[in-house]
C-alpha cells in the first residue's frame, strides 16, 4: 500500500491510465475485428471500408504507445494483404 502522498497519486493515476488504455485499446482490437468479419463474408468493398476506419484506429495507438510501432505495421500489412486476397 502507497504510504506517502506522491506514492498514493501515483496509484490513482496509474488505475485512471490503465482504464484508459484499456478502453483504448479494447476499441482498436475491435476495428481489427470488423475488418475481419468484412473480409471472412467476402465483401470487399466493405473490407476496404472497415479497413480505412482501422488504420487511423492503430496509428494512434501506436504514436500513444499502446502498441509497438512494428506491430501495428504488422496488423495494417496482415489485413490489407488479406483485402487483396479478396479481388484475386
Amino acid at each position: 500500500m502507497a504510504n506517502s502522498p506522491q506514492a498514493r497519486k501515483r496509484a490513482r493515476q496509474a488505475v485512471k491510465r490503465r482504464t484508459r488504455n484499456m478502453s483504448a485499446r479494447s476499441t482498436m482490437r475491435t476495428s481489427i475485428k470488423k475488418v475481419l468479419a468484412a473480409i471472412a463474408s467476402g465483401d470487399k468493398s466493405a473490407a476496404e471500408n472497415a479497413y480505412r476506419a482501422a488504420v487511423p484506429l492503430i496509428d494512434r495507438m501506436s504514436g500513444q504507445g499502446l502498441v509497438h510501432k512494428n506491430a501495428a505495421a504488422r496488423y495494417k500489412s496482415r489485413l490489407n494483404r488479406h483485402i487483396k486476397a479478396l479481388g484475386a
